[in-house]
């Protein structure tokens, strides 16, 4: 516990440092581009394209996706709804897993908390998301699913992405600093997640010799993310409280890893300088 409140004391003092770097970070990482940031939407809308043309009209046939409600949505905004999620966390745990180890010379000549560096390294990519979520607002308005009251999620979810993504961050950055070859379990796992998290294909049950397992994919905390986004965007219920006991799994579970990052981290990062 005296762990979790020295990281949260960290967090909250280094808050504006945070926006800054993370501003920084996002502003360097198009400097060589001619079209800059559009890129930021660009690859996602060709990804997207990809993905829809395999899943929804090959795979698929261009069939609906039903919703828990009933609701019958396009195979295109289902997976546009729930993809948004998908072009923020993938970056944002690869990129805050090495953000240690690959910034040596920041850690070196710069006095500040190190809990602080995958915060601002997840916060760039949070502004993106941000983008693309007011980007999918805005095309979701020329289709039926337009702006309702079950937009009021939306930060509820963003700040739970965030709060997820800082715990496992702590927990992958630390590791990966001490052993090089957690960031290519990282790599491997995310590869997999985007298969096991319900982005492609809708996994109203998993049928495996006559019972169903879907309750194994709802284990990733993902899943509730994905889902919750999609029922703010689309607009069919009230997410947490259609779903209390998959609300709490979650939030156990970002408890208990932010518990392990915060000793990890704590534990380790006097020593950093010399994993590196």
């Amino acid at each position: 516990m005296k762990s979790m409140i020295t990281i949260v004391k960290e967090q909250i003092s280094s808050f504006y440092l945070i926006l800054r770097l993370s501003a920084f970070e996002l502003k360097s990482a198009n400097t060589n581009n001619y079209l800059g940031r559009l890129w930021e939407i660009l690859n996602p809308m060709i990804q997207l394209a990809i993905y829809w043309f395999v899943f929804g009209l090959g795979v698929r046939g261009g069939q609906k996706v039903i919703m828990d409600d009933g609701t019958q949505v396009s195979f295109f905004i289902w997976m546009l709804t729930g993809m948004i999620v998908w072009f923020f966390v993938n970056p944002a745990i690869s990129a805050s897993s090495k953000s240690i180890y690959s910034r040596i010379q920041l850690i070196s000549k710069m006095s500040f908390p190190m809990s602080a560096i995958p915060s601002f390294v997840i916060m760039a990519n949070f502004y993106t998301h941000i983008m693309l979520v007011a980007v999918v607002t805005v095309l979701l308005q020329f289709t039926e699913f337009k702006f309702s009251v079950y937009y009021l999620q939306l930060p509820y979810f963003m700040l739970a992405t965030l709060l997820f993504l800082l715990s496992l961050a702590l927990i992958t950055s630390t590791l990966s600093t001490i052993v090089r070859d957690v960031q290519q379990i990282v790599q491997s796992v995310l590869k997999m997640l985007l298969y096991l998290t319900p982005l492609l294909w809708h996994t109203e049950h998993l049928m495996i010799h006559g019972k169903d397992y879907v309750f194994i994919l709802k284990l990733n905390p993902l899943y509730y993310i994905v889902e919750g986004y999609r029922a703010a965007l689309i607009g069919t219920m009230w997410y947490p409280s259609e779903y209390p006991q998959l609300t709490l799994y979650f939030w156990i579970t970002v408890v208990v890893l932010f518990m392990v990052g915060s000793v990890l981290h704590l534990k380790f990062r006097n020593r950093f300088v010399d994993y590196l």
